[in-house]
């Protein structure tokens, strides 16, 4: 009699799982351990695809954890996601009467009908300074992740 492999997690694996993603320094970004697992399905959208990627191949059973690298995640910062706003288009994004201050994260439509934000750097006589990097970008972090079972 032989014993079955476990299941390994494929591109379209439908997993439960625990996992943690965390700064370097250990602050947790989002976890699952300290709850219910997740369920989900690779290749559908619910985690990063560098994070999908960490897990392929991974065993059923398994407990792992995986440096990422400053600017692997998220990717690095980029000085040309920092971008002057007019007010006309602050104004056209933000509800009537709305006042930012610096730190602020105010939502933009896109071209296309689609949605994206940045965080308010500084307001000039023209408009605003807007930085439209992930928050995250060129920041190391830690993917941790117990695999409860693998379909």
């Amino acid at each position: 009699m032989t014993l079955a492999s476990p299941p390994v997690v494929t591109d379209a694996a439908y997993l439960t799982l625990h996992y943690r993603l965390a700064t370097a320094d250990g602050t947790d970004i989002v976890t699952t351990f300290n709850g219910n697992p997740a369920t989900l399905m690779l290749g559908q959208g619910q985690l990063a695809p560098f994070l999908e990627q960490r897990l392929l191949g991974l065993v059923e059973g398994c407990h792992e954890k995986f440096e990422l690298a400053a600017g692997e995640a998220f990717g690095e910062r980029s000085q040309e996601m920092v971008q002057a706003v007019t007010h006309a288009t602050l104004e056209a994004n933000s509800a009537p009467g709305a006042a930012y201050v610096v730190g602020d994260l105010v939502d933009f439509a896109a071209p296309g009908g689609g949605r994206f934000a940045g965080v308010l750097c500084e307001l000039t006589q023209t408009g605003a300074i807007f930085d439209f990097n992930h928050p995250l970008a060129g920041k190391p972090l830690m993917f941790e992740v117990k695999l409860i079972s693998v379909l």
